[in-house]
């Protein structure tokens, strides 16, 4: 076995179901349902126009500015599946152009979610597949190894396995591990209606405000004239 190169060919992904009943949800409100401990960081800024990212994970871990594993990758991706690459958030080189975009579009990737930079931004744009990275940067990749994937990696401290749901929207990326899916679903849904609620009361003019003030009492604010 060689540690740090290698390719895991076959894994379990997150029903399609559930990528499904997700696609709908604000990413803020499934982060808020895991205690906003699982999320990119706020560096991973959206690269297309508009849309839901939403998905199963397929993790590529590489050296920074090298993109041999994320071309396997690619070509190994099954239709559906968000391409997530671990590139130590390097800068120097971009991981990807729109040459290796339309590849991936042709092959039916959900989208990428890249911890490095990419290039030919206007092409990103364009073409509007959902895509996050932490920068643009006109320089390019090499082609070298060493990589690894459909193996665990780590992106600002959140653990992503291959399978588990990649979902992104205009606010950032998160990781919902694909065992606690259906539970992390319904406490996102209960949170969703509860926050439906409350703008329909703010908006009529309704909502309780009571709480700001029982707070600043309770935490021992002075009110002076």
């Amino acid at each position: 076995m060689t540690y740090g190169f290698r390719v895991k060919q076959n894994w379990d992904r997150i029903t399609p179901s559930l990528v499904e009943e997700f696609r709908s949800l604000p990413v803020a409100n499934v982060s808020d349902s895991m205690s906003r401990l699982c999320a990119f960081g706020a560096g991973m800024r959206p690269m297309h126009r508009s849309g839901t990212l939403a998905g199963p994970a397929l993790t590529v871990r590489t050296r920074p500015g090298d993109n041999l594993m994320l071309h396997k990758a690619i070509d190994m991706a099954k239709p559906g599946d968000v391409i997530v690459v671990d590139a130590a958030a390097d800068m120097a080189n971009s991981l990807m152009g729109e040459l290796m975009l339309a590849h991936a579009i042709r092959r039916g990737v959900a989208g990428f979610v890249l911890n490095g930079a990419l290039r030919d931004a206007e092409a990103f744009l364009e073409r509007n597949l959902p895509t996050f990275a932490v920068g643009v940067t006109h320089r390019g990749p090499y082609r070298t190894g060493p990589g690894e994937i459909g193996l665990p990696i780590a992106i600002n401290g959140t653990v992503i396995e291959s399978g588990d749901l990649i979902l992104g929207d205009l606010d950032g990326v998160v990781s919902v591990p694909k065992a606690e899916a259906a539970a992390i679903l319904a406490a996102t849904i209960k949170k969703n209606q509860a926050e439906n609620k409350q703008m329909a009361e703010t908006e009529a003019g309704t909502v309780n405000r009571d709480w700001v003030d029982k707070a600043l009492i309770e935490a021992g604010c002075e009110f002076i004239d």
